[in-house]
Formats: C-alpha cells, sequence, structure tokens
C-alpha cells in the first residue's frame, strides 16, 4: 500500500503533462527568399519542431520564427525568415514571411 499511493499520485500528474512549444528559432545555412503561400496548409497544424521544418523547407526561407501565444516580436523584416504563429494550445495560427 505504501508504494501504490506514490504510484498513484506520479500516474494522475502525468496526465497533466503537455506537449512543450518548439525552440524560438531554426536557421539553416542554406535558403532564400521566404514564400508564405506556399506553406498556407499548415495553419491549424500542431506547432512542433518537425512541423517548423517542413514549414521551412517548403517556403523557401532561411530562417523560422516561432511565436508563442502573447508574445512580443521585433518589427525588422527580413526576406529570408517565416514566421509561424501559434496558440495556447500549440495549434499554428498563421504563417506570415519578414
Amino acid at each position: 500500500m505504501r508504494l501504490f499511493l506514490p504510484s498513484l499520485a506520479l500516474l494522475s500528474l502525468s496526465a497533466c503533462v503537455t506537449a512543450s512549444p518548439p525552440d524560438s528559432i531554426t536557421e539553416r545555412p542554406t535558403g532564400g527568399e521566404c514564400n508564405a503561400a506556399a506553406v498556407q496548409n499548415h495553419v491549424g497544424h500542431a506547432a512542433t519542431t518537425t512541423m517548423g521544418e517542413a514549414i521551412l523547407t517548403e517556403s523557401g526561407a532561411r530562417r523560422l520564427r516561432w511565436g508563442a501565444p502573447d508574445s512580443a516580436w521585433t518589427m525588422d523584416y527580413r526576406t529570408d525568415r517565416v514566421n509561424v504563429r501559434y496558440d495556447e494550445s500549440l495549434t499554428i495560427t498563421a504563417i506570415t514571411c519578414g
């Protein structure tokens, strides 16, 4: 019984664990100008590192920047960067260049 109760507590806590957001910036040594129109089909998908890599590849951009909910971004415009915003449930809400 002594081992059962702590195990039960850990099991119930594990149900509260959620996926962690992806790294904030991903950069490749190659790439070019961003094409956000090519990746709009990913809006509504889960914001994961794997999805970020796909968006980076399909957009042709050199850099990917994730935007967490209610986060502030610098206003510098980079033609080689794709921006991906997501909400509290880690769902992609917008993909833009800049």
